[in-house]
This record gives C-alpha cells, sequence and structure tokens, in this order.
C-alpha cells in the first residue's frame, strides 16, 4: 500500500470539514472519492472543486464508495452510526475535535479502533503548530523549570453557530468541549492529568429553566494536579477579539504561548525571549492529514501523533469540568478514568 494513495472521503462540509478537505488535496497520500453533506448545494460545489463523487446521504456514500479512510467533520448526532460502521469496515477514521459527545461515547469509539485494528486519530491542530511545539521542546529540555500555575484563556466572541450546538443531547457541551478542546489538550499532553478539578458554567439565557436545556457559553475550571502545581482555564463566548493562549509561571520565568507566538518573560514581566511563527490551521493540517496518511501507509516509520486513544484523558477531564458544574464538588478524575472499560470488559489504558 506504500506506493499508493489512500483512497478517502469527507463527511460533513462546515468549515472544519472543508478545511480537511483543502489540507488533503494539498498532500500526495490521498485521492479524494467522495464528499458528503445534508446540504446538497454545499456537496456538490465541493464536489466540483475537487473532482469527486457527492451525496447528502453519509450511509450511501459508505455502502457505494470504496475507501481506505474516512475524514469526519460532521456533527456525531448525524453520522454516529455511520463512523461505527466505517471502523467495522475497516476504515481508518481522521475525526474532527471532540473526540465524542462524552468521555464513554469516545472510550467507545476507541474500543472499536481496537477490536478491528483501524486508525482513529483526532484532529488535533496545536499538536502539529509551531509555537506549541517550541513551547513543548522547552518544558521537555527544562525540566528543572518548576511550573507552579498554569493558566488557559479561550475567549471565542459572539460568532454564528449551527443551531444545533446549543442543544445539549446533540452536542454534548458547549465552550468547553467545542471551543477549548485544543487548549484542554495541551495542558494534558505537557503535564499529567489533573487529580482533582471544580467547574462552574453558565449561558446567555435570561431565565434559570431556559439554561438547563442549552449548552454552556461561559466556564471556569481549576484544577489541582499535585501539592505544588494549580491550574484554571477561563472560557468564553461572549463578545470580544479572539484568543487562545497557555500562560504558565514558575518560580523565576513566566511562559507565554499563542497559536504565533512563545514567550519567557522574567517573574516581573520583562522580556526574556519571544519567538514569532508565521503559522495558520491550513499548514497545520496539511502536517496533520500528513501524520495520518504515513501512519497507514507505513506504519513502522511513522507514529500517530493525534489518536483518539491519546485524547481520551483531554476528554476524562472535559466529562471531569462537566460533573463538578452539575453536583457543585470537585471531582476526582479517577472516577471518570474508571468508566474507560471496552465491550470486552477490558480497561482502555490512557
Amino acid at each position: 500500500m506504500d506506493k499508493e494513495k489512500l483512497k478517502t472521503a469527507v463527511l460533513g462540509l462546515n468549515d472544519e470539514g472543508l478545511l480537511l478537505l483543502e489540507a488533503v488535496s494539498q498532500t500526495q497520500l490521498f485521492r479524494i472519492q467522495a464528499v458528503a453533506d445534508k446540504d446538497t448545494a454545499v456537496a456538490e460545489t465541493a464536489s466540483k472543486k475537487y473532482g469527486c463523487a457527492h451525496y447528502d446521504d453519509y450511509r450511501q456514500l459508505l455502502t457505494t464508495t470504496e475507501l481506505d479512510c474516512l475524514i469526519v467533520a460532521a456533527g456525531l448526532y448525524s453520522c454516529h452510526e455511520q463512523l461505527r460502521m466505517a471502523m467495522k469496515k475497516k476504515l481508518h477514521i481522521l475525526k474532527a475535535v471532540p473526540a465524542g459527545r462524552n468521555f464513554q461515547e469516545a472510550a467507545g469509539y476507541v474500543d472499536i479502533a481496537q477490536q478491528e485494528n483501524v486508525r482513529f486519530a483526532i484532529a488535533n491542530t496545536k499538536r502539529f503548530g509551531q509555537s506549541y511545539n517550541v513551547f513543548r521542546d522547552f518544558l521537555q529540555e527544562q525540566l528543572n523549570e518548576q511550573i507552579l500555575v498554569l493558566t488557559g484563556v479561550c475567549n471565542f466572541g459572539d460568532c454564528a453557530r449551527p443551531a444545533w450546538q446549543s442543544d445539549p443531547k446533540l452536542a454534548g457541551g458547549g465552550v468547553l468541549l467545542r471551543d477549548c478542546y485544543e487548549i484542554i489538550d495541551q495542558i494534558v499532553y505537557n503535564f499529567s492529568l489533573p487529580q482533582q478539578i471544580y467547574a462552574v458554567n453558565s449561558s446567555m439565557a435570561e431565565d434559570k429553566k431556559h439554561r438547563q436545556y442549552l449548552t454552556e457559553d461561559t466556564a471556569i475550571v481549576t484544577m489541582k494536579f499535585n501539592d505544588m502545581l494549580t491550574g484554571n482555564i477561563v472560557a468564553s463566548r461572549l463578545s470580544g477579539p479572539k484568543q487562545e493562549l497557555l500562560k504558565l509561571y514558575g518560580k523565576n520565568r513566566i511562559l507565554t504561548v499563542t497559536d504565533d507566538e512563545f514567550v519567557i518573560s522574567t517573574s516581573s514581566g520583562n522580556v526574556i525571549k519571544r519567538r514569532l511563527f508565521k503559522d495558520n490551521r491550513l499548514r497545520r493540517c496539511k502536517q496533520m492529514v500528513e501524520n495520518f496518511a504515513l501512519s497507514i501507509l507505513q506504519p513502522d516509520k511513522n507514529k500517530l501523533r493525534s489518536s483518539a486513544k491519546d485524547n481520551l484523558g483531554t476528554m476524562a477531564v472535559i466529562e471531569a469540568a462537566y460533573l463538578s458544574a452539575r453536583t457543585g464538588m470537585p471531582e476526582q478524575l479517577s472516577r471518570i478514568l474508571e468508566m474507560a472499560v471496552g465491550s470486552a470488559g477490558k480497561k482502555t489504558a490512557i
């Protein structure tokens, strides 16, 4: 197979799906066989641009198209069974974040992928970001740099969103799951899983009864990793400029990382070093889909860098935050991890 292109299709042509489709088209590792979207006009436009078949029925695409792998950007409420069907047909999967609508759903997908021996990757683009990779290298090289507090800021403004993302049953969650996933993943990716999580959240609905039926628009999550390290995440979909960053406070230095810069400052805030990066989501997506393809074509030489199994820790943190917001109490992450049991009764390692 290493001399062949992977036959692929994309389910869901929202902004993320179109970005992934463009990234795939700019590599030499895929052959785009088909695209699918519930909006026939959108699917037809994409099919003309990329020279492939188009469908408005996800099941029909899977039953009529010969594929090696599938890229999924559609909401899981609309393609949950098709995703399971694809893995059982031995198709490798690259799915847009999040890994599932909840932890148990994500762990269930991981279980099926392991049973069917297929790759199941999550389109976690920050794992391929230049600034975040430099940040990670710095942390690994400076093991004596004791971090005391870490803070994540995620503000996404009041942008237009599809109606289903306001429904907890369809979306699974709001700003934490849908918008903060990659920042939370960077915390989990670079540090151990927190022991304890406390969270509060709210929606912009006018009355309390209505809020119960909407996903959250704001959230604050506090994490305790150990006796020395604590962290918090402030997330919002309210008005204001978009901002995503991680800031780490050590004994002697402050580290700040965004999509386009990595800054090292003194404890008083004076900049010691600043590195700027010309990076964008398309470049990160291209590297990500190439890694996905090579992990299939040349698995001995290329490790999958964002497998769904690796993302279960991120899903566990988000699940614990939602549970804490419901109970009003701090939650132990161990309670969530106990749910990582596959259909064969074996615990899924994280």
